[in-house]
């Protein structure tokens, strides 16, 4: 949470990424996506044998969501284990993946 928060993605007026959530008074819309951590290393089909235990990850979400409140940043969520309809509109395109284990 504290990355998401702090990460300075977002452009100053000189077009540099230097302002992050806070300094543009920004929003999160934090979706559960375990398919993102679907392994199609082999074969034809994506594995989602890595993924978390569906109670343990549903806890690790919620405490997400609940840091970047804490940090005072409105937060939009969807429904854990839903299947749903999600609209994105990228500004860029800038996509950055955030991984501890690093594992791309």
């Amino acid at each position: 949470a504290n990355k998401v928060a702090g990460l300075r993605v977002f452009s100053d007026e000189a077009g540099k990424m230097s302002r992050a959530l806070a300094d543009v008074r920004g929003g999160v819309l934090a979706i559960s996506q375990f398919t993102l951590f679907g392994d199609v290393r082999r074969g034809l089909r994506p594995s989602f044998d890595g993924a978390m235990e569906p109670a343990r990850a549903e806890a690790l979400y919620e405490r997400f969501v609940a840091a970047l409140r804490a940090r005072g940043l409105e937060v939009a969520t969807g429904r854990f284990r839903a299947d749903m309809r999600v609209f994105v509109e990228n500004d860029g395109p800038v996509t950055i993946l955030i991984d501890s284990k690093r594992t791309f």
